[in-house]
């Protein structure tokens, strides 16, 4: 580890190196001539202040940046060691979403647009599982530069969470309450579903009965629901839920809300087989927009929330590291099917 000592300190007579400067190129110049290799243990921070005289937060600081770059990983109660010896490449970013449905490929796709190829992405699923969601989270913690995150709800989540750095780390999509000030670009669910079904109220007021399909357990947000009860409630609308839409159940004078994909393809499959006029004989109300819904059958009314724009504004976090707390917007697309 000598060689080490010697190949930080050969950095202190090049002009305009800061003391962490001269740190972060020590170890990769260590790396490139191989006096590390991985697996390498690197020196304690104290064993760092003893040898080069630099202060604790500089050391603590190189580290960090070892890090962000995906050369070096923290293991808990252990230590730092050596990675990845591939000293040029970007920073590294762990990316932690739900599934790889429409809805959340649109959000990667903006996302990696915009970031590639200056940072690298690896992404994780959790599935709505909270031992898997745990796992992930156990596993990327101290190895990537940047943390984005997807949380599921559950009591467990915000300690699960608590083990990544608040300032490297951005909540998206779902809002889950945790210690300390830190960065989300997420969604609101019960007062925008609620304004949505409001502004629907006279088209829906057309049919006889509108009915809301909602397994229970899904991972379906339960303000949702809270809000059609509510509003179905506050204007004595006739409703029903029901766990799941049965095929060839599809019923003249219904509006139907759904907020599951295979549920809705299915519906348009039988309303295309009954001779059903969408808009007219039924109505139909989808969650989360996507360019299919635009356009087939002429188009289904949706409401959801931007998550190109989501994208945009989580890849500029990044780019940035400037914090940010915000709620994207829910828009209501109103087309043919009600």
């Amino acid at each position: 580890m000598r060689n080490v000592f010697e190949k930080i300190q050969e950095l202190e007579v090049i002009p305009g190196y800061s003391k962490h400067e001269q740190l972060v190129q020590g170890f990769i110049n260590s790396i490139d001539e191989k006096i590390l290799v991985k697996g390498d243990q690197l020196p304690s921070v104290n064993i760092m202040i003893r040898e080069t005289g630099f202060a604790r937060e500089t050391i603590v600081k190189g580290y960090k940046e070892l890090i962000e770059r995906g050369i070096i990983e923290s293991k808990r109660g252990m230590g730092y060691y050596i990675s990845n010896t591939d000293t040029g490449q970007p920073l590294k970013l762990a990316l932690v979403l739900y599934a790889f449905d429409s809805i959340q490929e649109t959000f990667y796709n903006a996302f990696r647009d915009l970031l590639l190829p200056d940072i690298q992405i690896d992404v994780f699923f959790h599935h709505q599982n909270i031992d898997t969601f745990g796992s992930i989270i156990n596993n990327i913690s101290g190895k990537y530069g940047m943390y984005v995150v997807t949380p599921m709800p559950h009591p467990r989540t915000a300690e699960i969470l608590k083990v990544l750095p608040l300032n490297k780390f951005l909540m998206i999509d779902r809002f889950e309450p945790m210690q300390g000030d830190f960065s989300y670009l997420t969604q609101e669910f019960e007062a925008s579903s609620y304004r949505v079904f409001v502004e629907l109220l006279d088209t829906i007021r057309n049919f006889d009965e509108m009915i809301f399909f909602s397994r229970p357990n899904s991972d379906l947000p339960v303000e949702i629901m809270k809000a059609f009860k509510r509003f179905v409630k506050d204007y004595n609308i006739k409703f029903q839920v029901k766990k799941e839409y049965v095929p060839g159940a599809l019923e003249k004078g219904k509006v139907y809300f759904v907020c599951n994909d295979r549920q809705l393809w299915t519906m348009l499959k039988d309303c295309e087989a009954q001779g059903f006029k969408l808009g007219q004989d039924v109505g139909i109300l989808a969650q989360d927009d996507d360019p299919i819904k635009e356009i087939i059958f002429g188009g289904i009314t949706t409401y959801s929330t931007d998550f190109q724009l989501m994208a945009e504004k989580a890849a500029a976090f990044v780019l940035s590291q400037e914090k940010i707390q915000e709620v994207i917007p829910t828009v209501l697309k109103r087309r043919t099917s009600l």
